[in-house]
């Protein structure tokens, strides 16, 4: 094993073994120097979601944020132009948020507290008008090395519950490959030397085998933080993928597979 991988999984021991549900402003900051920082989320943890504002607030008291950048809202959509003082309202209508998708109630205060900071917001999701051309898209199925596609895909048959039929496997691992292009082309535009600019999203997205990292140019330094709920059973091995591992407590697990019926 190379010695920086020996070096990367000895910190992520460390990291798992002395775990804590709140990241100090100087672990926080210990990610820095970094052209963009990418918090990976379980989408139903509200302490997940608590990190967000934590680490939006300690990267702007420090002067040090350019930009905060979400998977949950669509590229193209921003809050440049709006007042540190914008309403909720008035962010969201800039941002086009979908609050049946994405709880303002939960993503909301990390967003107003870089808008607060007078620091701009960008939605980097691939727009859903785009998505029927990225399923079509055979050009996307060289867009990963072979091993690391068949992990996407087979990550895309999990998430579905098993029940995608085998057909639509490719086209689904398309868009997820275009939604990682997406927010890593964001992520570059949004970019300020000297500044680190925070991506929110989830942690599929921000595996470094996988997700965003892999379409970054290799001048641009990010650092990947797998936000991890603590759970009784054994941690994933994905988490080598990740710079970072920061621990949250346990919540009541929800079995979403067992509320979806087969078509």
């Amino acid at each position: 094993m190379p010695t920086r991988m020996l070096l990367r999984a000895a910190l992520l021991a460390t990291a798992l073994l002395s775990g804590c549900a709140t990241p100090s402003p100087n672990r926080i900051l210990a990610l820095l120097p970094a052209d963009a920082i990418l918090l990976g989320e379980q989408h139903d943890a509200p302490d997940h979601q608590r990190i967000h504002r934590e680490t939006v607030e300690v990267l702007a008291a420090q002067g040090q944020l350019a930009a905060l950048v979400l998977e949950m809202a669509e590229q193209g959509h921003s809050t440049r132009g709006l007042a540190a003082s914008a309403s909720p309202n008035a962010v969201q209508t800039a941002l086009a948020w979908d609050d049946a998708g994405w709880p303002w109630d939960a993503y909301g205060p990390a967003v107003m507290a870089a808008v607060q900071a007078g620091v701009p917001v960008f939605g980097a999701n691939l727009p859903r008008a785009q998505m029927r051309a990225a399923m079509a898209n055979g050009r996307l199925d060289g867009a990963l090395p072979g091993p690391a596609l068949k992990a996407q895909q087979q990550a895309i048959r999990l998430g579905h519950c098993g029940l995608l039929p085998e057909s639509q496997i490719g086209p689904m691992t398309r868009i997820q490959i275009a939604r990682d292009q997406a927010m890593a082309q964001t992520l570059q535009a949004a970019a300020v030397p000297g500044k680190t600019v925070l991506l929110l999203a989830g942690a599929g997205h921000v595996d470094a085998t996988l997700g965003i990292p892999q379409y970054l140019p290799q001048n641009f330094q990010s650092k990947t933080v797998l936000l991890l709920v603590q759970s009784a059973q054994e941690a994933p091995k994905s988490i080598v993928n990740f710079d970072s591992i920061w621990r949250t407590p346990r919540i009541p697990p929800t079995d979403y597979c067992a509320t979806i019926q087969p078509q």
